[in-house]
Parts: C-alpha cells; sequence; structure tokens
C-alpha cells in the first residue's frame, strides 16, 4: 500500500513537473534600434523638429514615438534614440502613407542627412537583467 502511494505521488510529481518546466521560459526581450548621432554645428534644434515629424508619422500610424536621451556630460554624442527594431506587419502600409504624409516623399531622405555630422546604429534586444540573460542561456 505505502508503495503505491508513494509510485502514485511520484506521478504525479512528473506529471506537474513538465508542464512547470515548460511555463518557466522566459519570453525574448523585444528587440531594439538603437540610434546615436552627432549633429552637424547649428543643426541641433533642426534634427529634433525632423525627429518630431517622424515620431508625428508614428502617431498617425498607431506607433509609439522613439525614445529621445540628451547627451549631458561626456561622450561626444547628442542624441540617442531608442525605438522597436522593427514595424508590426500590420502597421508598415499606414506608417509609409503617415510618412508621405507628414515628410512629404522620399527627399526627407537628404534633408536629414543635412543635420548629421555622425551616425551609428546598431540592433539590440532588451530591456533585461543580467540574470534572465544567462538563464535563457541555459534553456
Amino acid at each position: 500500500m505505502m508503495m503505491r502511494v508513494l509510485l502514485a505521488t511520484a506521478a504525479l510529481s512528473l506529471a506537474f513537473a513538465a508542464p512547470v518546466q515548460a511555463q518557466s521560459k522566459l519570453p525574448e526581450p523585444p528587440q531594439k534600434l538603437i540610434e546615436i548621432y552627432r549633429i552637424a554645428p547649428g543643426q541641433h534644434e533642426a534634427f529634433l523638429q525632423m525627429i518630431a515629424m517622424y515620431d508625428e508619422a508614428n502617431r498617425i500610424a498607431g506607433l509609439p514615438p522613439r525614445e529621445l536621451f540628451v547627451h549631458q556630460d561626456g561622450a561626444s554624442w547628442d542624441f540617442l534614440l531608442i525605438q522597436p527594431a522593427e514595424t508590426p506587419a500590420d502597421k508598415k502600409e499606414a506608417l509609409a502613407a503617415a510618412l508621405k504624409k507628414v515628410m512629404g516623399g522620399k527627399k526627407h531622405f537628404f534633408e536629414f542627412r543635412k543635420f548629421i555630422a555622425e551616425h551609428t546604429d546598431t540592433f539590440v534586444s532588451g530591456p533585461q537583467s543580467a540574470a534572465d540573460y544567462l538563464a535563457r542561456m541555459k534553456e
């Protein structure tokens, strides 16, 4: 009798352990694009006005604005922007239409470059904790 109870307990433990293990998998953090700009002399306000226009296009398309960080002290960059790495598929057409409406066509690409002395960007995943990242590497 005691053996049956132990076997039943062990079987139940195994039955419940598998779903708990599957549920413990950490979700992947979002992918982001980080852009770092050093602005041409005297073009800071014009650059920010253009970023505000891009953000307005995002708003029209139902997307959030970029996250803007303004340099305070230290390195030589002026502005850092963070945004999702990709436009959701269901928002691509709306964003293209909003950009055309707000920016007036493809020439904005050349206009935007007038403000930039230097630009770098990189794709990242996060935010996340170091512990979560390490746990994901073990899965």
